[in-house]
């Protein structure tokens, strides 16, 4: 195996011969005895295990149990041991979380501190967003939060500041197992046709902790910089399969906010500066987050196998649950959709607001000409085996005035497009009855009416 190389809280690291599927986690405590970093979830949702990882776009946090050791190549990692100052001068954050009595048990308190040291290196003060990946909550989230209030005009320390220059210092030359173009790629993978692509390893991190599978062969996405870019193409945006869910929030959040608001609410901050579009979609899940709102806007779907490329609208990829139309050596490249569309919204049901799976997922995108809808399209996840198109729903709608009673016969008409499923997120009931709520919620959000279900109207 081509050697791997990266910084770790300061100090170059290299490592060869080991598996592509050993977690920085386990490195961690197990080869390095640096047990500050916890094992809580084992899949990314519980942030015990947030380390702070540096690349040429600055600093980012991201879950240790879930990142994999090539994902690290040429890149800088700080963990908790690695925030205070070579003579132990605490960290800004590590200082307010005990004046602010923020300070919580042992092990979740660091994940936390790490998730603030990286939000205060990017002088960021979103911090109900950036801490909700981090769910414990033992002391009160108050005083969690009063602690990375009180740091946000704290200087960076000057340790932590020569951390990207250091990292392209420690870059070994190359990596088999991390293609440096998408020509590179698709020449490997039609030779390896039965390999495992990994890009933020979100969801096949869990097939290795979890599920205990092994994935050799495999090939790392992180490095290919041409699948990671957003182009505007007229009145539509050509996303790579590679760019992270935080990267798109920002690109859709100025013409698609509630595409964006609805992407907020995917996963944790640590979750999406890793998780990928193309991974999103590949996956095929009936509950990924992404698809209906995709679908909603008319997405195309651009995928390459070899040197021969094809398109297709995104809903005809998902053919059933668990299969898609992607042949053997193909993978997703890219995928463009319009950012003209005033009246899309997506609504995301879960138990919990933050950093959880959608039970339902609906997206409405109608065009109104002259009080009547000339257009409709309306997808949902978590309704069947697959993101689905309202087929039923939407002709209910075209041709119709946008009224009250327009929309009830819509509502009516989706119990014609999905049977879904119970399982331990919803009973079928629930999802239906949810379902044509949103329709409902629908005619009142493009009406006017408040239903942001956070806001609290006198």
């Amino acid at each position: 195996m081509t050697e791997i190389a990266f910084l770790l809280n300061g100090a170059p690291v290299r490592l060869s011969g080991s598996s592509p599927t050993l977690t920085l986690l386990d490195w961690l405590r197990e080869a390095r005895g640096l047990t500050g970093t916890k094992e809580g979830c084992n899949e990314g949702d519980c942030g015990a295990c947030t380390v702070m990882v540096s690349d040429a776009e600055g600093p980012k946090a991201l879950n240790a149990c879930i990142l994999f050791m090539p994902q690290l190549h040429g890149k800088s990692v700080r963990t908790v041991e690695g925030l205070t100052a070579p003579d132990g001068t605490p960290h800004p954050a590590q200082e307010a979380m005990v004046a602010h009595h923020g300070s919580q048990c042992g092990f979740c308190t660091p994940g936390f501190v790490v998730a603030m040291a990286t939000t205060h290196a990017q002088g960021r003060s979103d911090h109900d967003t950036a801490l909700a990946g981090n769910l414990c909550r033992c002391t009160g989230y108050a005083p969690i939060i009063r602690a990375a209030k009180a740091v946000e005009d704290a200087p960076v320390p000057e340790w932590l500041r020569a951390e990207v220059d250091a990292a392209s210092r420690a870059t070994a030359e190359g990596s088999a197992l991390r293609p440096a173009t998408s020509d590179d790629l698709a020449e490997w993978y039609a030779q390896n046709p039965d390999a495992t692509l990994i890009a933020g390893a979100t969801d096949v991190g869990l097939w290795v902790t979890k599920q205990l599978r092994d994935l050799a062969p495999v090939a790392f996405l992180g490095g290919i910089k041409d699948l990671q870019q957003i182009t505007t193409e007229g009145a539509s945006l050509r996303v790579g399969a590679g760019v992270t869910i935080n990267d798109l929030m920002a690109a859709v959040a100025p013409k698609l906010p509630s595409f964006a608001e609805m992407l907020r609410r995917y996963a944790s901050d640590q979750v999406r500066n890793a998780a990928t579009i193309g991974g999103n979609i590949a996956n095929g899940s009936p509950i990924g987050d992404g698809p209906p709102a995709l679908i909603a806007l008319g997405a195309t779907l651009h995928l390459r196998k070899g040197n021969i490329r094809r398109d297709m609208p995104l809903e005809d990829f998902f053919i059933e649950y668990g299969k898609q139309d992607r042949q053997k050596g193909e993978f997703v490249e890219a995928v463009t959709f319009p950012t003209d569309a005033p009246n899309l919204r997506c609504y995301k049901l879960s138990k919990r607001f933050d950093q959880d799976i959608s039970a339902v997922c609906g997206c409405f995108n109608i065009t109104l000409q002259d009080g009547k809808v000339s257009a409709a399209r309306i997808a949902f996840g978590g309704m069947a085996g697959t993101p689905k198109r309202a087929q039923g729903a939407e002709a209910a709608l075209i041709g119709q005035p946008w009224n009250m009673e327009t929309a009830e016969a819509a509502r009516k008409a989706l119990a014609s497009d999905f049977e879904p499923l119970s399982d331990m997120r919803a009973s079928a009931a629930y999802r239906a009855a949810a379902a044509g709520n949103m329709m409902i919620r629908y005619y009142h959000d493009l009406s006017g009416t408040p239903v942001n279900v956070l806001e609290v109207a006198p």
